[in-house]
């Protein structure tokens, strides 16, 4: 992870938790860390603080308001897969037991990382890797993992 620190991981308590580090690597995709970051606070205000069931419950019309509101960065593909991806996870918590469940249920991370990435729109190789580090899930080393994408 260029210019910082590892960030730290957390353990989820709710399925929004999952979302909410799933939504950053999203936006990560492309951007600067530090722009995302800086933007964070503003971002949970307007994605009801990841709550996927109030996002999928949302309207055409707030989500239009979403994309262009100043708080987040306006990415309408990003604002309306973030959407997409909150219905997904519900599926997928819904279909295991829990999101953890899902998580767990491969045999391997390559099995995982190849799933969530079919999955879920605009998680690329390195947010796959940041979000389930985050959630305290099993990862491989760091440098073993970047030297396997290159």
């Amino acid at each position: 992870m260029p210019d910082m620190n590892p960030p730290e991981q957390i353990t989820p308590t709710k399925l929004g938790d999952y979302l909410d580090v799933m939504s950053k690597a999203v936006f990560q995709s492309g951007i600067s860390w530090r722009v995302v970051e800086s933007k964070w606070a503003g971002t949970r205000e307007v994605f009801r603080d990841f709550d996927p069931q109030t996002l999928t419950d949302l309207s055409p019309d707030e989500v239009d308001a979403m994309a262009t509101d100043t708080r987040i960065i306006r990415n309408r593909r990003k604002v309306e897969a973030i959407i997409t991806n909150a219905r997904r996870m519900l599926e997928l918590a819904d279909e295991h037991g829990s999101f953890q469940a899902y998580l767990r249920s491969h045999p391997d991370f390559e099995t995982l990382h190849k799933d969530l990435r079919k999955n879920f729109k605009f998680l690329r190789d390195m947010g796959v890797y940041y979000m389930l580090y985050l959630v305290g899930e099993q990862v491989p080393d760091h440098t073993e993992y970047m030297a396997s994408r290159k």
